[in-house]
């Protein structure tokens, strides 16, 4: 019987004040599928990063196809034949597909003084073909799909000779199409004799990808199980340590006036192509408005107009009935918006911040924390305490800086400084995006309780089951266009994926409520 892809004994990895990883055992076999799950800070990333050798464990073995091995970089895991695709892709947008994928180990000519371009894309295009990836070698990666991206970083990693490889939660910005994708690459990939370890917070989709799961909780390994001997619901309390509802229930709300509207908007994208045509959207108080739809469809340009952040063509938006077409960031905020956004480093932390700092962020001139314009600072580190402790971001430490933190706790510290400012509207952009099973209940809940304190809640999401647990009306986009508004307890996920592409099925049941009936 041959050895382990990989053999992690006892690892541990400490940081100031935080115990990562605590004596952790992970075994997993050539050839397989292994998933890594828990919470958002319970260690699975850390224990990925020491493999990868970007952190050096502070005690314990790594083992690699039986030989012991100790990594002082990547470069050393590299040659090891490990690789890792991180969940914030690592790909220079205006260069091609492969100049990204040799970038920094390119084939030479003329006795090493050029580079070899025509062998690099013929090297590119061959393993792309051995694996059955879709992928245009000389296409520019700013034009492409996330999927198509994800693909990319794939054989960057194939191209450096990784037998082994990690991907940090490879389906969180994707749609249902491109995780089935994925999925088939991973089947590709294994019947080429590869390993593969994913970071997810995805229960079923670790169990449909993986062959075996090992979940950590608090740095720890509580348990590897096949996932033909485990449902979702034993995956949860293996996670949190506590039973977890996946069902969520929503209480009759009595709708009032419209809080949030976009009247025939017009929004163009950076290229100056019409990304959202003629948009109509109400959103009553009391009401969660979802939108589904492919990402890529205008939903982006749709919020970002919306929230100040893009200048629509034409149309108007207007909040609490005051018109804020023309309106600036900081009069939205003060107005009563709250803003998730979908790209929690880009829009909505500066990560070289700490919390402090990052939890003043559009309220840095609010008299909650200035006083003549100077900021009381003991007040900022208590609003951020309270955000770190009620929504259980970890490293609990308001002086920490963003970068330092995990996506999910990153995500998670956004959505309580937007749901702490009480909002009269709260435009959510995935709110769950990369956040686990036990945060995303809670996050629920709390999208829930500022539902029933009236306020106007427009839900944008690529997660089906979430925008219809959660929606009183769900709009689906496609092509820039409210292609129509359903009525999400009776759709069926086949309906909408039909809306989703275009098409517009007969028998859709279509929402009738309105500002003012009861939900």
């Amino acid at each position: 019987m041959s050895a382990p892809a990989v053999d992690l004994r006892r690892i541990t990895k400490q940081f100031p004040g935080v115990l990562a990883n605590d004596e952790v055992d992970l075994t997993v076999e050539r050839g397989s599928v292994h998933a890594l799950l828990g919470e958002n800070g319970a260690g699975k990333t850390t224990l990925m990063n020491v493999l990868y050798g970007l952190y050096k464990p502070t005690s314990g073995t790594v083992v690699v196809d039986g030989e012991e091995r100790t990594f002082d970089s990547p470069r050393d895991a590299i040659d090891a034949g490990i690789g890792m695709i991180h969940q914030h892709f690592m790909l220079v947008e205006p260069m091609t597909v492969t100049q990204n994928v040799v970038l920094g180990d390119e084939p030479r000519k003329w006795a090493g003084l050029a580079v070899d371009r025509e062998a690099a894309r013929e090297a590119v295009a061959e393993l792309a073909d051995r694996y059955g990836f879709d992928v245009d070698p000389e296409a520019t990666v700013g034009d492409l799909s996330v999927g198509e991206r994800q693909r990319i970083e794939i054989l960057k990693a194939l191209y450096r000779g990784a037998d082994i490889l990690i991907l940090d939660e490879p389906t969180a910005v994707l749609t249902p199409q491109e995780v089935e994708e994925l999925f088939d690459v991973f089947d590709e990939l294994t019947a080429a004799g590869k390993t593969i370890i994913f970071i997810s917070h995805k229960l079923r989709e670790a169990i449909a990808a993986a062959d075996e799961v090992t979940v950590l909780r608090d740095g720890r390994n509580v348990g590897t199980v096949e996932t033909d001997a485990v449902d979702d619901t034993e995956l949860a309390e293996m996670m949190v340590g506590r039973e977890v509802l996946f069902d969520t229930e929503k209480s009759p709300v009595e709708a009032g006036s419209i809080g949030l509207a976009a009247r025939d908007l017009v929004v163009e994208d950076d290229r100056g192509v019409r990304a959202v045509d003629g948009v109509d959207i109400e959103v009553a108080e009391g009401e969660v408005f979802g939108i589904a739809g492919v990402d890529g469809n205008g939903q982006s340009e749709l919020v970002e107009a919306i929230t100040g952040l893009r200048t629509p063509a034409s149309g108007q938006i207007s909040l609490d009935g005051e018109d804020v077409t023309d309106a600036s960031r900081r009069h939205r905020i003060e107005s009563g918006m709250a803003y998730v956004p979908e790209d929690r480093q880009a829009r909505g932390l500066v990560m070289s911040y700490d919390l402090t700092e990052n939890g003043l962020l559009g309220s840095q001139r609010a008299p909650q924390f200035a006083d003549g314009g100077r900021i009381r600072w003991d007040d900022a580190e208590a609003h951020a305490d309270s955000i770190v402790e009620e929504y259980d971001v970890r490293p609990a430490d308001a002086n920490a800086e963003a970068r330092s933190l995990s996506g999910g706790n990153q995500q998670k510290f956004i959505v309580g400084r937007e749901f702490a400012r009480d909002p009269e509207a709260v435009v959510a952009s995935h709110p769950t995006r990369g956040v686990d099973v036990g945060s995303v209940e809670f996050i629920h809940d709390r999208l829930l309780d500022l539902r029933e304190d009236g306020a106007a809640v427009l839900l944008v999401s690529s997660k089906l089951d979430e925008v219809r647990s959660l929606s009183d009306r769900l709009g689906v986009m496609h092509d820039g266009e409210l292609v129509d508004v359903v009525d999400p307890a009776a759709v069926t996920e086949e309906q909408l994926g039909l809306l989703m592409a275009g098409e517009r099925p007969d028998d859709v049941p279509r929402a009738t409520v309105r500002a003012g009936g009861e939900r």
